[in-house]
């Protein structure tokens, strides 16, 4: 797995090089200390997952997510945050970052997060979905009645059974856990899951999660 690190604190850079470097199946092409240098830097270097620092001083990590998540065949983003005062994850996550690890997060769980979302899997566990959700919510001005009404009706387009699984990825479920609740196998709420993010648009599981918090418990206008 090829690595781009974005942070505009060199030791926080040299902590993650180090951790991640070390990993046999990883290496670390590049380094930014700015957002503003990340698409040149996955031009030259093809990186598979970037670490994402939200807080730079010259063009923050929202933004460098939201321009290079746009690009076709974009790399998957984690980004790096300190949660209690970030306030902003939410627009990372809709602008199709793959989740979020800590900065104090242990050298183990940052490794196997970076490996799962190379594979494809958000980082969010279904404990920390929740938890973010919740902690970012009141902040988000994209909270109101006109987004509700808005991811309803997109979610208003789904078949039942999508329709359920996408419920059941807001409320943090595992696909092991969708498909024991809803009695069908794991490989069908794969199946299921492919065709949400195919007719909502969206780049990931992380993304369908923050459309049905948008969208709010049934019959709340």
């Amino acid at each position: 797995m090829r690595l781009l690190l974005v942070d505009d604190d060199p030791l926080v850079r040299a902590g993650l090089r180090m951790m991640l470097g070390g990993a046999p199946d990883m290496e670390v092409v590049a380094e930014a200390a700015d957002g503003g240098e990340v698409a040149a830097l996955v031009r030259e270097h093809s990186p598979d997952v970037v670490l994402m620092d939200i807080r730079m001083p010259t063009v923050d990590g929202l933004t460098a997510t939201e321009a290079l998540r746009a690009r076709p065949g974009a790399p998957e983003v984690i980004v790096l945050t300190t949660f209690n005062t970030d306030d902003h994850v939410l627009r990372a996550l809709r602008a199709g970052a793959a989740g979020f690890v800590l900065k104090d997060t242990s050298p183990r769980e940052i490794v196997e997060a970076v490996r799962r979302v190379a594979a494809g899997e958000p980082v969010l566990s279904p404990a920390v979905t929740r938890q973010l959700i919740a902690q970012v919510a009141g902040s988000d001005p994209e909270g109101g009645r006109g987004a509700r009404s808005t991811a309803r009706r997109r979610l208003a387009s789904l078949g039942e059974r999508e329709h359920e699984v996408a419920l059941a990825i807001g409320e943090g479920r595992s696909n092991a856990e969708i498909a024991a609740g809803l009695h069908m196998s794991v490989p069908t709420v794969k199946t299921h899951v492919s065709r949400i993010l195919g007719k909502l648009g969206l780049n990931n599981r992380v993304q369908i999660a923050v459309l049905v918090h948008d969208a709010g418990p049934p019959g709340r206008g």
